[in-house]
């Protein structure tokens, strides 16, 4: 047959693949028989030679001197080369809109070393991928149970959750995980995880150095759209390009990984992964994730969106507490019912003294500077609790989960630091919400005692009085 007549026939990019009959390992070199002109240009470009005009491809050349070297590749080639079984995937290119139609077919050619199918592609929008026709019904049914609990969850973080259990239980593995990376401070943080009951593997977080090992997976998967691990072959593959990582697979227990990018604008957030999946189910489990990957990794674009935006207008830009605006939605979600707070907890009320006097004397710079400084005492005092900056000079604290006298500690603690009028000086007031106290009125309680703190503290340093008119 002739090949590169055969290719040339074909009005999409097309090429012709050859696979190596080898019964005992499967199969053995996977090579790129001949091209057409539309299939030579897409190679081209691939390599960044787009404007080299001596540019050439060699028949019957190993794929991955023009490809870069995939599992995934590998597998379709298979199916359609050696089991003689059209197949129909997509692969996405990183562009959130397009994604690559690929088409195989089998080639009925006698040969006893070697099989053939032909490879066509073509570009498309992710509106044009029609999961119905083009899938089997389990795997758009996946998809699809995925994208309703993305768009309809109100508890973000909770969904994602369900929704990493659920891929785990449809890949069949002992893991499967969701990692953010935020490169900017070189960390990571596990989003989700979901573990098979009575696993045993260590996972990649148990690792001291996990986010230099994730930093090299982006390099290890290289232009594929995604990494597969499912034979010695491929472990013994990694081994080579990513030893460190190879190391690290080895101690944990790891046989077989299916992982993800994912990817939003050109901006890598992170990667899923599935850890010992079920390997018979290679390319399900394969299309069932790229397509999942796709939504989640929109959904984790937009989740932290709006969280920036959140930090932004809940965040009082000269204290870096939290500002009027979040401790008024807080409070009103707690009257709501939003939020239940249902265990003991306390409000403070704390009016920094002497503001007005450092304003006046030392002009607004070093007011600024005194409230600054005031936010870092009150973060001192109450770690990890929630502060607000209600409005100029006054700040209020909720402290969840606490007991009468741990509250107490905390405003004597307080209290105590009130050592000079020329250092961070509060008035404070507190009040325990034990059962049958809404919050209006412990803050009520808590804003009035700390008014009488503070006509105390005017009394003791009249130099420092100014109007004690309710605000």
């Amino acid at each position: 047959m002739d090949f590169q007549q055969f290719a040339d026939g074909f009005r999409n990019d097309t090429c012709v693949i050859s696979v190596e009959k080898k019964e005992d390992i499967g199969h053995g070199d996977i090579r790129i028989v001949a091209v057409n002109k539309g299939f030579f240009d897409v190679l081209r470009n691939l390599l960044k030679k787009a404007v080299s005009s001596d540019f050439e491809f060699v028949p019957d050349s190993l794929y991955d001197r023009y490809l870069p070297r995939s599992s995934s590749f590998e597998d379709i080639c298979c199916r359609a080369a050696l089991a003689k079984k059209p197949v129909h995937t997509y692969v996405h290119i990183g562009d959130p809109d397009i994604w690559l139609n690929i088409f195989l077919m089998p080639i009925e050619y006698d040969d006893p070393c070697r099989a053939y199918c032909s490879y066509t592609i073509e570009a498309t929008e992710l509106a044009g991928i029609d999961l119905i026709s083009t899938h089997s019904p389990e795997t758009s049914a996946d998809v699809l149970r995925t994208c309703i609990k993305l768009r309809e969850t109100d508890d973000f973080k909770k969904t994602m959750k369900e929704v990493i259990g659920d891929i785990r239980r449809i890949c069949d593995a002992a893991v499967c995980t969701l990692m953010l990376i935020n490169p900017t401070d070189g960390t990571c943080s596990v989003l989700a995880t979901d573990i098979r009951e009575g696993s045993t593997l260590k996972r990649v977080t148990q690792f001291v150095n996990f986010y230099d090992i994730a930093n090299s997976w982006l390099e290890t998967i290289g232009d594929n759209d995604c990494l597969i691990i499912k034979s010695e072959e491929d472990m013994k593959y990694i081994s080579e390009v990513n030893n460190p990582w190879y190391l690290t697979l080895e101690e944990a227990g790891v046989d077989s990984v299916v992982m993800f990018p994912l990817r939003y604008n050109s901006e890598v957030l992170g990667f899923i992964w599935a850890t010992n999946f079920d390997t018979r189910y290679t390319m399900r489990i394969k299309e069932t994730l790229e397509l999942t990957t796709f939504f989640i990794s929109s959904e984790i674009a937009s989740y932290k969106m709006v969280r920036s935006l959140e930090m932004i207008s809940y965040t009082d830009m000269l204290t870096g507490v939290r500002n009027r605006n979040a401790m008024n939605n807080r409070v009103s979600d707690i009257i709501s019912g939003k939020h239940l707070m249902d265990k003991p907890y306390g409000v403070v009320f704390a009016d920094l003294n002497g503001l007005k006097n450092v304003n006046d004397s030392g002009g607004h710079s070093a007011g600024d500077l005194l409230l600054k400084k005031a936010a870092i005492v009150l973060q001192e005092i109450f770690p990890g609790k929630e502060i607000y900056r209600a409005g100029g000079d006054e700040f209020m604290v909720i402290v969840t989960d606490c007991t009468n006298d741990e509250l107490g500690e905390m405003v004597a603690k307080l209290r105590r630091r009130n050592s000079a009028p020329e250092n961070v000086c509060f008035a404070v007031g507190g009040c325990f919400c034990g059962k049958g106290m809404d919050i209006c009125k412990a803050m009520q309680m808590a804003d009035q005692r700390m008014y009488k703190d503070k006509q105390n503290y005017y009394a003791s340093h009249p130099e420092e009085r100014r109007d004690l008119r309710r605000r």
